[in-house]
C-alpha cells in the first residue's frame, strides 16, 4: 500500500510546532517506515496465494486493533471521543477500502507495478482538495497532475499486450487513499492523532468482520503467522511515519517516501522472481517527479503568511 500513515501529513503539521527541526532523524525514520510497509505488502502478496484479500485485510486490522486497544485504555483522555465522529467513520471506511483494493491487486500484478501505480494518490488529492476542501489549485499543480497521469499510462500501457485490467485495483486504492488523506486534513484540527488511529483500527475491523465470514478460508498455522506479521509490519510502518513527522515537515520527507519502490522491487524479485520491465521504471520515475513537484508547490504555498491554526496535542 502507498507509503505514509493515514494521519501522517497532519501529524506532521501538529507535531513540528512542538519539537526541534531535526530533518536527518525524520528522513531516517521515514525510510525505515518504508521498509516495514514494503515488507507488509510483500507478505500480503505471499499470503494471497492461499487466503482471500478481505481475510488478509481483516487479519491486518485485527492486529492493528489489538495494538491500539491498550494505547486507548492507557490514554488520559478517551481515545474514542471525537469531535467529528462521522468523518472519522468515513475516513476509516476509505482506509479499509484502500487497503483491501491494494491487496486484491497484488494477486494479479507484480508488486513493483502495483506500488508504482498507487503513487498516483497525491494527484487524486489535488483534485479532491477542490471538491472537499474548497482549495484553489494553480495551473502548475494541474500540469503536474497531468504529467503524473501520463506516468501511470506508461506503467499500465492500455491497449498493449502488457496491459493487465487488474491495474484498476491499485488505481482505486490510490483514489480511496486520497479520500483518506483529504478527510484526515478535515479532521486534523479537531481530533488528536490517537483518536484517528483508534477509529481507523476499530472501523476497519468492524467493517471487514461483516464481510469476512462470506469468504473465509481457514488458514494454516503458517498462514496465521504470516498474517500476524503483515499486521505488525503495517502498524509499525504507520507508527514510525507518525514519529518521523515529529522531526521534519511533509515537504522534506516526501521525496524519501518513494524509497518504498526500491524495497518492494528487491523483495518482489527475491520472493517471487518478479523483474519489472523498463517501462515500469520509466513510468514510476514520471509519477515520482510529478509527486515531488506537487510537494514542492505545496511547500511554497504553506510558506505564504496565514493565520495560525490551533492544533491539539496528540
Amino acid at each position: 500500500m502507498t507509503i505514509s500513515s493515514p494521519n501522517a501529513p497532519d501529524a506532521g503539521r501538529r507535531l513540528t510546532h512542538r519539537h526541534a527541526d531535526q530533518p536527518l532523524r525524520g528522513i531516517a525514520l521515514i525510510v525505515l517506515s518504508t521498509v516495514f510497509l514494503a515488507c507488509s505488502d510483500t507478505l500480503a502478496k505471499y499470503l494471497g496465494r492461499t487466503v482471500p484479500p478481505i481475510e488478509i485485510g481483516w487479519i491486518r486490522f485485527l492486529v492493528f486493533l489489538l495494538i491500539m486497544t491498550p494505547v486507548a485504555l492507557m490514554s488520559s483522555a478517551s481515545s474514542l471521543r471525537s469531535a467529528r465522529p462521522k468523518l472519522q467513520v468515513l475516513r476509516g471506511l476509505a482506509l479499509v477500502a484502500s487497503s483491501t483494493l491494494f491487496i486484491s491487486g497484488l494477486q494479479f500484478l507484480p508488486i513493483a507495478e502495483a506500488s508504482a501505480t498507487s503513487f498516483v494518490a497525491p494527484l487524486f488529492v489535488t483534485a479532491l482538495s477542490i471538491v472537499m476542501l474548497g482549495e484553489r489549485i494553480g495551473i502548475r499543480r494541474w500540469a503536474a497532475s497531468v504529467v503524473g497521469l501520463i506516468g501511470v499510462l506508461i506503467v499500465i500501457r492500455p491497449g498493449s499486450a502488457a496491459f493487465n485490467p487488474a491495474v484498476i485495483f491499485p488505481i482505486l486504492s490510490a483514489l480511496t487513499w486520497a479520500v483518506t488523506l483529504t478527510l484526515t486534513r478535515m479532521i486534523s484540527g479537531a481530533d488528536r492523532a490517537a483518536v484517528t488511529m483508534t477509529f481507523s483500527a476499530l472501523v476497519g475491523f468492524v467493517a471487514l468482520s461483516v464481510i469476512v465470514p462470506f469468504v473465509w478460508v481457514t488458514p494454516s498455522w503458517h498462514g496465521v503467522l504470516v498474517g500476524v506479521l503483515v499486521g505488525l509490519a503495517s502498524t509499525m510502518g504507520q507508527w514510525i511515519v507518525v514519529l518521523a513527522y515529529r522531526y521534519a515537515d511533509a515537504s522534506v520527507l516526501a521525496p524519501f517516501t518513494y524509497s518504498q519502490l526500491v524495497w518492494v522491487t528487491f523483495l518482489g524479485f527475491g520472493l517471487f522472481g518478479e523483474v519489472p520491465d523498463v517501462w515500469t521504471f520509466v513510468g514510476a520515475a514520471v509519477i515520482i517527479a510529478s509527486g515531488l513537484y506537487t510537494a514542492h508547490r505545496e511547500r511554497l504555498r504553506r510558506k505564504q503568511p496565514v493565520a495560525a491554526e490551533p492544533y491539539p496535542s496528540p
